[in-house]
């Protein structure tokens, strides 16, 4: 009977979470109520319960609760070595074969992203680059692509929370140069590296979209300035562009 209770109370917690995961900005606790359909009491308790193990956090003075970061690390674990990778992994290595360079698929990351999985080109002259690592949003394709696509609002938030570290004389270290390019990022839909984090890669990428309104992740192509221009890479954008739209079915299931 106990173990009974105790998967039940688990797959509440688990409807509570899903619930406010939904919901960009937070979500109110009365929303969360009626959303899962337990009563008020449950809810406040399974919500004060998941704060307690760090898996949610509330706003200070008001009754909306977030998702705490414990959850995202479980979320890229998740879809690092979740049942769609290796589908994923096999649309991004037949990417690579196609257009002979590196690419990779990557998501937000607090104030970076974080590459999903990546695969490389057999070219001698490449980075090496880890599915995990992390790379600054303001010095990536995918990361100011992701940036420039959120709701006003968070990319605001985000933007102020991020410290516009230097890492070649490319990187967009003013807030107002950044901001203008996010712009125009926004209205490509394209996001352009140009030499911003390494000196002499260059990088593009394009959205993988949710329901044709979120973009959950993107997909990203990298080559050395010896091998390409970004005007040679742009030529690429429609493959990209399929190969998102094929990872972005994995995800809608």
């Amino acid at each position: 009977m106990e173990s009974n209770q105790s998967n039940a109370a688990a797959v509440r917690a688990f409807r509570v979470l899903e619930e406010v995961a939904r919901h960009r900005d937070g979500c109110a606790l009365a929303a969360v109520v009626e959303a899962v359909g337990l009563p008020k009491q449950t809810v406040h308790r399974l919500v004060g319960q998941l704060q307690l193990a760090g898996l949610v956090v509330r706003e200070p003075g008001t009754r909306r609760v977030q998702l705490a970061s414990r959850v995202e690390r479980f979320a890229q674990a998740a879809l690092m070595n979740g049942p769609a990778r290796a589908e994923r992994h096999a649309i991004l290595a037949s990417l690579v074969e196609e257009i002979g360079e590196t690419c990779n698929l990557a998501a937000l990351a607090g104030t970076d992203i974080v590459y999903l999985d990546r695969v490389e080109t057999s070219w001698p002259l490449r980075m090496l680059l880890a599915p995990g690592s992390h790379v600054p949003l303001h010095a990536s394709a995918s990361g100011k692509l992701l940036l420039a696509l959120l709701p006003r609002p968070q990319r605001t938030r985000l933007l102020e929370s991020l410290t516009l570290r230097g890492y070649t004389q490319n990187t967009l270290v003013e807030r107002r140069a950044l901001e203008s390019d996010l712009e125009a990022t926004r209205a490509r839909r394209v996001g352009i590296n140009r030499e911003e984090h390494l000196q002499g890669m260059y990088g593009i990428a394009v959205p993988v979209m949710l329901d044709g309104r979120r973009a959950c992740a993107a997909v990203a192509l990298q080559a050395p300035a010896g091998r390409a221009t970004i005007e040679a890479l742009m030529g690429h954008v429609p493959r990209l562009e399929a190969a998102a739209a094929r990872i972005a079915r994995t995800f809608a299931r």
